[in-house]
């Protein structure tokens, strides 16, 4: 039992502690320590190309599918908002990069951490349920072509659309507020590139079970679901396919979902592997490598995987930079 000193000392540590934990306003992204030399010159230079590289083949991606009318089909319809979302996705994570690179100081305010942190999940998970409706517009466009257009229509993929950023919003608002309602007493210095939620559970000073319960559930929900549904729908697809008596035609069909396909496996591959691999302290540098692919190289070569395979794109493109040379002639 405690006797009335060591309570008295017991309830002097926890309100020291508590005043510790209120007076977390800020948290520092550790970042590439092993590139710390170079920081300032080649990793700002190179994470500021990549960034406007993002921005401006997700934005033509965009454009083109709006402006040409031969593109306002269901497929294109989720390829302009899956840019959308990958132009966001980056603008999350890469701006306090570049920033962090330049200032060397890896600062972020706790609103901050929390905004970020509530915008990466809500996008990333935006990402996987687009990807999903792309693979069952895919599957309903190559193994049901009779009902294609009544059941994929308009309005149908609004709703497919609009429901993917909806469900996301109050999930991943909970899964925000449990994480920066735990008091942070360990350390301010955020063992990642960016906010998330693994790296700041480390730095709690309680019991974190229901948070990794929690964190569970959504990804079950918001990344395992949709990719069991994609890999549903290219089952039925590559059976639908494999039965088609013409080689050609085999052809034909495979090369409208490579496209989607490769986006997928570098998405869910590189998230997979740095979220489900067994942890260590020697991985920690590996592991934020391997996440850069889900939040940088996904979205860089999305545009490129898109336009350079598919011909209507490269065609749609020529024709808008051809409009716009002859207007420009033409002033």
């Amino acid at each position: 039992m405690l006797n009335l000193a060591d309570l008295s000392t017991y309830r002097t540590l926890n309100y020291v502690e508590r005043g510790n934990q209120s007076d977390v306003t800020e948290f520092i992204l550790r970042g590439f320590r092993i590139f710390y030399p170079f920081q300032i010159g080649l990793l700002f230079v190179v994470f500021l190309v990549i960034y406007m590289v993002i921005l401006l083949g997700n934005s033509v991606i965009v454009v083109v599918t709006v402006l040409d009318s031969a593109l306002h089909t269901p497929m294109y319809f989720f390829l302009r908002n899956l840019s959308f979302v990958e132009i966001c996705y980056t603008s999350v994570t890469l701006p306090k990069m570049v920033a962090n690179c330049l200032a060397q100081d890896g600062s972020i305010s706790f609103t901050g951490c929390a905004v970020q942190m509530y915008f990466f999940l809500l996008l990333g998970g935006t990402e996987c349920f687009l990807l999903a409706a792309m693979a069952y517009d895919r599957y309903m466009a190559i193994c049901n072509p009779l009902h294609y257009t009544l059941i994929v229509n308009r309005e149908v993929c609004a709703r497919m659309v609009a429901g993917s950023w909806l469900v996301n919003i109050p999930v991943h608002f909970g899964q925000t507020y449990l994480v920066f309602s735990l008091p942070f007493c360990r350390s301010r210095e955020i063992n990642h590139f960016f906010c998330d939620i693994p790296p700041l559970l480390e730095l709690s000073c309680v019991d974190t079970y229901r948070n990794k319960i929690a964190m569970f559930m959504a990804a079950l929900l918001f990344i395992i679901t949709p990719f069991i549904l994609i890999v549903i729908s290219y089952i039925k697809i590559a059976s639908t396919v494999l039965k088609m008596p013409s080689s050609e035609g085999r052809q034909k069909t495979f090369s409208t979902c490579s496209s989607h396909l490769t986006v997928v496996i570098l998405f869910y591959c590189s998230g997979m592997i740095a979220y489900l691999r067994p942890k260590s302290r020697n991985s920690e540098d590996t592991e934020k490598l391997l996440s850069l692919f889900y939040t940088i190289v996904t979205p860089l070569f999305n545009p490129f995987i898109y336009s350079l395979r598919n011909k209507e794109v490269k065609a749609s493109l020529r024709k808008l930079v051809a409009i716009w040379w002859s207007c420009r002639k033409g002033n």
